[in-house]
């Protein structure tokens, strides 16, 4: 059978309905209470006349209303288009017309006067629903379009007098699901999903943990038999490593604990409060300050029931995993590897010398730029995906073509410039991002690697690694990093010293710029163009 992922949750809701499905800042919802509402948002959707592929962007940061939206909008067939609170006009202009979003969901007042700035230039968008008081730069936006277009602003309580039923259209599983990229290095790219490729994938079958589910009876019987496990997402909803986690757990018919903020803080403070049992990051960017967290309250604050961290999309580095565990030592470390364009590959294992490899699997494979399969080991090439992958990239066919070929044998295939090689015994070990490539004197240096080496430094908060031009090897390893609270900044030469410790010479950076703040998105993704203007500008060299 095909998957939708709303037939998922419905038949999770009937399955286990006392459950909590959702622990939003100490307010606990039901499955029940759950599949209520998000049949009430899809009839307010439905009732604006959105429904099958219309496209409506969540401009929303985490709270309740953007968990009911997401199910809301797939119960109608309809597509949530993730947006980025952080970005500028010109950025969110063109998400909101790349995606050809015919509504806006949207909350804060600064948010609803963005939308307010845009609207003019969005002649697709029919509706705005706000969460709370409408702002009046965005009424008199609305009121004064002219032209004869008209814009509705629809209040999204209007959801609570809305029916009840579940008497939707049959759903097939070829619904889709559009996930926009973090857009690091250039514009966002919408990754268009199968909602049946996106549960086999992203979420693994609906069971990340064995066998991946093979209808909806066996969804059926196996929650009610399945522990619900308190799983806190630290990530805004908007990113594509927080869906993945959102639907995967639901499809367990587990508990998702969802704060306003990612605040590290007050997300250790409050493990007792929730009965945190897995906190799921995105990196060391999310790991370091939690981490320092963990650190502080260890004598204060019971973290009894928490028994796992788990990452995802973005590296996660050795000394980071060290100190948490030396908080807690029974804690279980799980590194994910995945992308918006290929889903959820498996766990990544590290070695001694900090290699990051996944073992032997069907589903992956290295393959040179004509998409032919590299099994010589230890030769480099190009990390392919293989199987239910994503149907290409929206209203953009010629990078559809490049990053989701077809081969000749019929498999689908996800290209996405990750490098790495095959091993002697057939493990795949996973060299970094082929964009990030600093090539020096001929020498491959993959940032990632470096980047890890320097979180290790006692004295750095944060660090990204760039090339940086160079007269005699053409490229060099340049470093952005932050301090710690309270460190003093340590010499280049200092940092060579440690970094040496465990990586090779020619990987060390030749200088390092210190920042205030190293600059992230939201979801913790690297600003590489940010990076090398500030590394380029002012770095120290030697």
């Amino acid at each position: 059978m095909k998957f939708n992922l709303a037939d998922v949750f419905e038949t999770v809701a009937d399955s286990v309905p006392e459950r909590v499905v959702l622990s939003y800042e100490g307010t606990n919802y039901t499955y029940a209470e759950m599949d209520v509402l998000t049949t009430q948002v899809g009839h307010m959707f439905a009732g604006h006349g959105i429904g099958l592929d219309d496209h409506v962007a969540l401009f929303l940061k985490n709270s309740v209303e953007h968990v009911t939206s997401l199910l809301g909008l797939i119960k109608v067939r309809a597509a949530p288009i993730n947006v980025n609170y952080r970005y500028t006009d010109a950025e969110l202009e063109y998400i909101f017309e790349n995606s050809d979003s015919s509504a806006i969901i949207v909350e804060l007042p600064e948010h609803q006067q963005a939308v307010a700035r845009l609207l003019p230039k969005l002649p697709l968008v029919k509706s705005v629903f706000v969460i709370g008081d409408v702002d009046d730069e965005l009424s008199a936006t609305v009121a004064g379009l002219g032209d004869g277009r008209t814009v509705e602003i629809v209040d999204f309580a209007e959801h609570t007098s809305a029916s009840t039923e579940r008497d939707f259209e049959p759903r097939t599983g070829e619904e889709r699901y559009v996930l926009y990229t973090g857009g690091t290095t250039g514009y966002p790219k919408g990754v268009v999903w199968r909602h049946d490729d996106f549960f086999r994938k992203p979420i693994s079958g609906g069971n990340p943990y064995g066998d991946p589910r093979e209808d909806l009876a066996e969804i059926t019987r196996e929650v009610k038999n399945f522990p619900s496990i308190a799983a806190l997402i630290a990530a805004p909803l908007m990113h594509g490593a927080a869906s993945y986690l959102l639907f995967t757990f639901i499809s367990l018919g587990s508990r998702l604990i969802v704060e306003r903020d990612f605040n590290a803080k007050q997300i250790i403070e409050n493990i007792p409060r929730d009965q945190t049992q897995i906190i799921l990051i995105v990196g060391d960017a999310m790991g370091i300050p939690l981490v320092e967290e963990m650190e502080k309250q260890k004598d204060t604050t019971d973290m009894s029931s928490l028994f796992s961290i788990t990452s995802g999309g973005a590296i996660w580095s050795r000394s980071v995993r060290d100190r948490m565990v030396a908080v807690k030592p029974e804690l279980l470390m799980r590194d994910n590897f995945g992308a918006s364009e290929s889903g959820n590959d498996g766990e990544i294992m590290m070695d001694e010398k900090g290699n990051l490899s996944v073992p032997p699997s069907d589903k992956m494979m290295i393959v040179d730029e004509r998409f032919n399969e590299i099994t010589t080991p230890n030769e480099p090439g190009l990390l392919a995906r293989i199987g239910n992958v994503p149907v290409g990239y929206y209203k953009d066919p010629e990078k559809s073509a490049r990053t989701f070929p077809t081969l000749p044998d019929g498999r689908r295939i996800s290209v996405l410039g990750d490098m790495g090689y095959v091993t002697e015994d057939k493990h795949i070990v996973f060299l970094g991002r082929g964009s990030q490539c600093i090539n020096s004197g001929g020498e491959k240096v993959y940032a990632e690697e470096v980047e890890a080496a320097l979180h290790g430094h006692p004295a750095i908060a944060d660090a990204l690694v760039v090339p940086v031009p160079d007269e005699r090897y053409g490229q060099r390893v340049g470093a952005v990093a932050s301090l710690k609270e309270g460190a003093d900044e340590p010499s280049l030469e200092e940092i060579q010293v440690h970094c040496r410790e465990t990586i090779a010479g020619y990987k060390v950076p030749r200088s390092i710029v210190f920042v205030d703040e190293v600059k992230r998105t939201p979801a913790g993704k690297a600003d590489y163009r940010w990076a090398k203007s500030a590394a380029a500008a002012t770095a120290e060299t030697v």
